[in-house]
């Protein structure tokens, strides 16, 4: 099975209808699926579902979408850092499923492991579990969450080999790996394409029957939404005059 496609374009041909859920890997800028999101744009599909911690920031990644008016509904934990993500939904313009961070991970872990509900403590007693089932287990309290599963998940990988075994770097492994389990279809893009063998078995993060198309687009920009440092502790003067023990 043919499963590395030329570019963008041509992995997704086929795969993309209105009204569509879509889960869209990465955490932040860190592990986007930033080519593939623009040919979602290309394609002109609207009505979207989005299934993604984030949705960027103006202008970058899914904010593209936001700002072409492709998305009805976000299931996400977070809007900060995109304000056309949050003009749109307190316009109501936008519907958002707002979830608990941990709480997102495990409903997309859930979907791929076949799993269609769970109970949690996180978010009971709060606006999370209106509308919800709560049960109590053991003395304690727990609302259901459903698994999410999507029509299609669109990744980003360090390092993946033309069988579409997939290697992340660093950040880029939040969400990611979940969410190319828990679609119909997976589509990946890759930083370096490998021939199998190339990755270390012991390394791979998503086996390759879960992904069935895939393309290289090389080295990234690798963009942050905020650069935060710590001050670096002043030199003594010892230190500044090439003195001090080593």
């Amino acid at each position: 099975m043919k499963k590395v496609y030329t570019d963008p374009t041509a992995a997704l041909a086929g795969l993309l209808r209105d009204d569509m859920m879509v889960m869209c890997g990465g955490f932040g800028l860190c592990g986007i699926p930033d080519e593939l999101i623009e040919a979602v744009r290309a394609s002109g599909v609207k009505g979207l579902t989005i299934v993604s911690n984030n949705a960027g920031i103006d202008g970058v990644g899914l904010g593209k979408l936001l700002d072409t008016r492709q998305v009805r509904k976000m299931i996400s934990s977070y809007v900060g850092e995109n304000k056309e993500f949050a003009r749109q939904y307190l316009g109501g313009e936008l519907e958002i499923e707002f979830n608990p961070q941990g709480t997102l991970a495990e409903r997309i872990r859930a979907g791929g492991a076949g799993i269609p509900a769970f109970f949690t403590k996180t978010g009971v007693g709060t606006k999370v579990a209106e509308g919800k089932e709560v049960r109590a287990f053991d003395g304690e309290q727990y609302v259901m969450e459903r698994g999410l599963f999507a029509d299609l998940a669109i990744v980003h990988a360090h390092t993946g080999d033309t069988e579409g075994n997939l290697r992340y770097r660093m950040t880029a492994r939040n969400f990611n790996p979940m969410m190319a389990t828990a679609a119909k279809m997976t589509v990946a893009q890759v930083e370096h394409l490998v021939q199998p063998g190339a990755i270390d078995p012991d390394t791979i993060h998503t086996p390759g029957i879960f992904v069935k198309r895939i393309i290289e687009v090389g080295a990234r920009e690798k963009r942050i939404e905020q650069r935060t440092t710590r001050k670096r502790a002043e030199s003594t003067p010892a230190a500044a005059a090439g003195g001090g023990t080593h």
